[in-house]
């Protein structure tokens, strides 16, 4: 590390953020492991005894919520406002402690990235030039290459990007697509000149190799980056036209800030947003160049470029010193797949929330994750499984076989005398490695650690037997020092888990009526202690509630196409119906076209392709591997299994992607509404459709 190192002082001052979700639509469970495994850390860090804040932010700028609104009637504002209630009351109810969660459409927000921009500017950092652009004369916007389609203009394929074919695989500028539309209003694109602001990168080129390699980033991260450089360090550009939806750049009326320039400095004015509301807190201690405290970011491996590359490169032209440690994560998938909304694997996090304990889904995530990059899984059914094993058959059970006998037998008071000392002990020497986990985020490695005590202490219940011990009259000394035993490794149990469980581990306190716990008191037992009737801390997960969440899942994709279909505009929805009729061909020309039953074997996105899928078709003993453009319609893993008809005497084109060996059939406008064809029930692999 190039800052203090975590193990050289005993008091921390520590700064966590995760990235920003965006201000375009709610949280879901992929979104919740980088949240869940951030708080985690967090809450451990103030188990600890360190001043820890973690700082969050919704991130409401760009062009998508800017249309998103107009789609809506709305102002963006307005539509930012609902999104961040939603946001919050989702976050809440998962027990992610913020301590301060605010909006990158804030007054600290323009702030710090006026200041940033004007800093790197006066320091010769910024450069400007004249570009040009696609423009929207409908909508009165500049459009970006994905936001205008037409005839590609080498072998003439409709509804291409604007910047590639992936038909043929040839690339072009959209100015040279043949009869060009803006995906947005329909409107033929006119070309216009624009001013645009650039942030020379490449000026930092020296620090980010030494920053990137000082041990803030995981080694994995790092050498990703060594791509980057070796490729050469472009200048980004930072500047969007009116109208957008962001903040105006100082001095250039009509330019905004690029909504990737502002979203980081986010997490700079949310602190700066707690420090206004906190005494004694300075932002300077943390962000100031002396600054001596620790700050971190959890983020997920896709958006690495931005916070390794271009965060600490406008930090250092600021003047702000850089993080000590950006901690990348994977992405989830869900029974092994990606997530996909037709089989209800797409699990928004107020789905989940309306059928269970959202205790389950953090333990799950922990112990699950570990400090590298690796994507995780959710499997519904050893989620049960685990959570029902572990939670509720170890853990839980323990202070359950426990409490009855100290309520009924002895007023609730433990004994008065520390018993099995040694065995306490062996507990509490086990936090230490449990700890070293935590601050490593090897969660998973905790929760083992944390489930192997739980066995032994479920042993030493079942070696004592105090159900057979209350039977007799003179043992009751040892019955109450039998059941005290358990309770208070009960007690150290839910203090190692309290980072993960912390709804449990509140009313476990509120049981066993105790303060807080914090990492230091779990050392020594309760003594001579009264404790509250027990009452259940947590329930099995019955298959009837991850049955009813899914199915609530593919409703709520139901009710979110009928939402979409009913708010597009009647202009852009008229676009997308008039395909035109194309020339008439002879019966003869029609005939040569070989059509064929295919079952689609295995289904893949295509790396670096926008639109297309890698479908490898089986005709009945032969294969054929198909681009196909149908990435926005489809989850590759529904498609697997399925029957579809393909052209298969069409000659094998050389794409940009790879190899195409024919074409399978579809039809619709375009985007998520293409439909491959189907053929009816009892149509075999290779038969032919005449």
């Amino acid at each position: 590390m190039h800052r203090t190192c975590p193990a050289m002082k005993n008091k921390r001052d520590i700064l966590v953020t995760s990235a920003l979700p965006y201000a375009n639509g709610p949280i879901h469970v992929g979104h919740l492991v980088e949240y869940v495994q951030t708080d985690i850390w967090v809450r451990f860090q103030k188990m600890r005894g360190h001043r820890c804040y973690y700082v969050c932010a919704d991130d409401a700028h760009g062009t998508p919520i800017m249309l998103r609104a107009r789609q809506d009637r709305i102002e963006p504002e307005e539509l930012i406002a609902r999104v961040a209630e939603e946001h919050r009351a989702d976050f809440a109810d998962f027990r992610i402690g913020f301590d301060n969660y605010h909006s990158t459409h804030s007054p600290e927000n323009r702030h710090y990235a006026c200041l940033v921009y004007e800093r790197n500017r006066d320091q010769g950092h910024i450069a400007s030039r004249t570009i040009t652009q696609a423009y929207d004369p409908v909508e009165g916007i500049f459009l970006p290459d994905r936001f205008i389609t037409g005839e590609c203009p080498k072998c003439g394929t409709p509804e291409q990007y604007g910047d590639n074919c992936e038909a043929c695989g040839a690339s072009y500028s959209p100015s040279e697509l043949k009869n060009p539309r803006s995906a947005v209003s329909g409107a033929q694109p006119e070309e216009r000149a624009s001013e645009h602001y650039f942030f020379r990168l490449g000026d930092f080129e020296a620090q980010l190799k030494q920053w990137t390699r000082s041990g803030s980033l995981q080694k994995e991260v790092a050498n990703k980056l060594d791509e980057w450089f070796k490729a050469g360090l472009k200048e980004w550009d930072i500047s969007r036209d009116a109208p957008y939806f962001g903040f105006e750049i100082p001095d250039h009326p009509g330019k905004f800030f690029y909504v990737w320039l502002d979203a980081p400095i986010g997490y700079m004015a949310s602190f700066q947003n707690l420090c206004d509301r906190t005494d004694g807190l300075a932002f300077d201690d943390f962000w100031g160049l002396a600054a001596d405290a620790e700050i971190y970011h959890f983020i997920g491996k896709d958006i690495i470029y931005f916070h390794a590359l271009f965060w600490p490169a406008m930090l250092h032209g600021a003047g702000f010193r850089t993080p000590t440690a950006i901690f990348a994560h994977g992405f989830l998938t869900v029974d092994g797949q990606k997530m996909s909304k037709s089989r209800g694997t797409f699990i928004k996090a107020r789905t989940y929330l309306d059928h269970l304990n959202p205790e389950y889904l953090r333990y799950y995530f922990a112990a699950k994750l570990g400090p590298g990059v690796e994507d995780i899984d959710l499997n519904l059914e050893d989620f049960a499984l685990r959570v029902n094993a572990d939670l509720v058959g170890k853990v839980v059970n323990i202070a359950s076989r426990c409490a009855g006998f100290i309520s009924k037998r002895y007023d609730g008071r433990l004994s008065p005398r520390p018993a099995e000392p040694a065995l306490f002990a062996e507990f509490v020497r086990a936090g230490a490695s449990i700890a070293e986990a935590y601050e490593g985020r090897e969660f998973s490695r905790a929760a083992r650690e944390i489930m192997v005590l739980a066995d032994r202490a479920n042993r030493y219940i079942d070696e004592r037997a105090p159900w057979v011990v209350a039977k007799a009259a003179d043992r009751m000394q040892e019955l109450q020092d039998i059941c005290s035993v358990g309770l208070n490794l009960f007690r150290v149990l839910i203090g190692y888990l309290a980072p993960i469980l912390p709804g449990t581990t509140e009313a476990a306190e509120d049981f066993l009526r105790i303060p807080p716990l914090t990492w230091d008191v779990l050392s020594e037992p309760l003594v001579d202690h009264e404790i509250s009737k027990f009452k259940p801390l947590m329930t099995r997960v019955e298959p009837k509630q991850i049955r009813a969440m899914v199915e609530a899942s593919k409703a709520d994709l139901a009710g979110a196409d009928t939402d979409e279909t009913h708010a597009r505009t009647p202009r852009t929805e008229g676009y997308l119906a008039r395909a035109p009729i194309a020339d008439t061909i002879e019966f003869d020309d029609f005939a040569k076209i070989d059509l064929r039953v295919a079952r689609i074997a295995a289904a893949d996105h295509v790396e670096g392709a926008d639109k297309l899928l890698r479908l490898v078709l089986d005709l009945g003993g032969e294969t054929r591997t198909i681009l196909a453009g149908i990435r926005a319609a489809y989850d590759p893993a529904d498609l697997v299994g399925r029957h579809t008809v393909m052209v298969a005497n069409l000659a094998p084109r050389k794409m940009r992607f790879g190899v195409s060996e024919g074409m399978v059939l579809a039809a619709g406008p375009g985007g998520k509404d293409l439909f491959i064809l189907s053929p009816d029930q009892g149509a075999e692999p290779g038969m032919k459709i005449k």
